[in-house]
């Protein structure tokens, strides 16, 4: 209908619209009323279509809108809008006919600050921060080809079928275990860490779980503030085993990712980092086996060469006995003839021994008489007789003892005087 329908009621309750004409006369009412408008409150699930037209929500405390920036005014931004800034939009109120939805077409849009959401999410990352719960020290390796995963997530969310089925396709053989836990809402928090917990003591208990996988599908700041809960946080720090954070998507970012060993962008791309295709993985089994294969048949060939080579060296049996006794006749012929030369040598050395013997014992006893003849020489030389026989004499007590100076003789001590041919006896008159 294109105007309104008369009723037998029309006198009494006014006029019928048709749906269409009831809506573009909200909207022709609203533009009258109150456009242009400027409205302030915070961004909530923020979006950028392929088209290059922005949606989102303006909320406070009391209700929200929705509202639409189309490419022309979008393309004039110069700031990245985010969930939970506050920001002033200015634009007209309309009505979106096809839903019958009152939306705000924001023609301009700038910052106030954080809003409250995000406000307490910088507040929450610095404590935990300090905390040392992000420290890249602690982050993990993934194992390269883990058996089993443990997943943690709702069991109605579509990231759980993304992850199945991203498994399923990549790694059938690897063991999946789902702690199911709400990942929205105010339960949400104490749930996420009761399946964290019963993970953990799965892992601990059976070694099943080698990763763990938290994950979410995409939402605005309130929708992941699960993830955002310091108790969450430090259960997600508290992981035996690598943990990977897929909350969301690409740009969105939860204080469960800095705490995880690994943050993926999507749960589907959490899956995947996990566990290497299959088909990979079988490849790399076919190489390892062409080259454990090479390997052993080289090291084969190169043994049997070796056996052939000792087989050519020893030859028959009987030739290696023959070519034995033959190095034995040469080693006893050279013994031989070595004991012979030795002994022929002993000899001829003996000869001439004796024969430089008594020439060596002439000349020894010659220099031993000259020696003896010079010390004669000198012994004469010393001899007293000697020094007699040119007029002087010594003198001797009765006790023969040869004196020498006055004071060893006394009035009337017979002494002996010793002359060159003999002694006369004298008496000491007086000293």
């Amino acid at each position: 209908m294109n105007k309104g329908l008369e009723s037998p009621e029309a006198g009494a309750m006014g006029k019928v619209w048709a749906v269409g004409a009831l809506v573009r006369a909200v909207a022709d009412f609203l533009s009258a009323r109150f456009n242009p408008v400027a409205v302030q409150g915070e961004l909530s699930g923020f979006s950028r279509a392929a088209s290059g037209h922005c949606y989102f929500s303006l909320k406070d405390d009391a209700g929200q809108v929705r509202c639409a920036m189309f490419r022309r005014s979008a393309d004039q931004l110069d700031f990245q809008p985010r969930d939970g800034q506050r920001v002033e939009a200015s634009g007209k109120l309309d009505v979106y006919g096809p839903r019958g939805d009152l939306q705000l077409i924001v023609e301009r849009l700038q910052p106030l600050g954080q809003g409250s959401l995000f406000e307490q999410f910088l507040r929450i990352k610095a404590q935990l921060e300090s905390e040392g719960l992000f420290d890249p020290d602690r982050k993990r390796p993934l194992p390269r080809h883990p058996a089993s995963v443990a997943v943690v997530t709702s069991l109605g969310a579509a990231a759980l079928r993304d992850v199945a089925t991203a498994l399923r396709r990549r790694a059938p053989h690897v063991d999946v275990t789902i702690h199911p836990a709400s990942v929205q809402g105010l339960q949400a928090p104490q749930e996420i860490c009761l399946a964290l917990e019963a993970a953990y003591t799965r892992f601990k208990r059976t070694g099943q779980g080698e990763v763990l996988l938290l994950v979410r599908g995409g939402g605005s700041l309130e929708d992941l503030w699960a993830f955002n809960d310091p108790q969450v946080v430090r259960a997600v720090a508290l992981a035996p085993m690598p943990l990977v954070c897929g909350v969301g998507h690409e740009t969105d970012f939860t204080l469960a990712d800095f705490a995880a060993d690994l943050r993926a962008p999507t749960p589907t791309a959490a899956a995947e980092i996990c566990a290497p295709p299959r088909d990979q993985g079988l490849a790399e089994l076919d190489y390892l086996h062409e080259r454990l294969a090479d390997l052993v048949i080289g090291s084969v060939d190169r043994r049997t060469q070796r056996l052939d080579y000792l087989a050519q060296r020893m030859g028959r049996p009987s030739l290696r006995l023959h070519q034995g006794a033959q190095a034995l006749t040469t080693l006893d012929h050279r013994m031989q003839t070595s004991r012979k030369a030795f002994l022929q040598a002993a000899r001829n050395q003996t000869r001439a021994l004796a024969d430089a013997l008594p020439k060596g014992v002439a000349r020894v006893l010659e220099m031993h008489a000259r020696q003896l003849r010079a010390s004669e020489t000198v012994l004469s030389m010393l001899d007293p007789r000697n020094v007699l026989d040119r007029g002087f004499a010594y003198l001797s007590d009765a006790n023969d003892q040869t004196i020498v100076r006055a004071a060893q003789t006394h009035a009337g001590q017979r002494i002996t005087a010793h002359l060159a041919d003999g002694t006369v006896d004298l008496t000491v008159n007086r000293t």
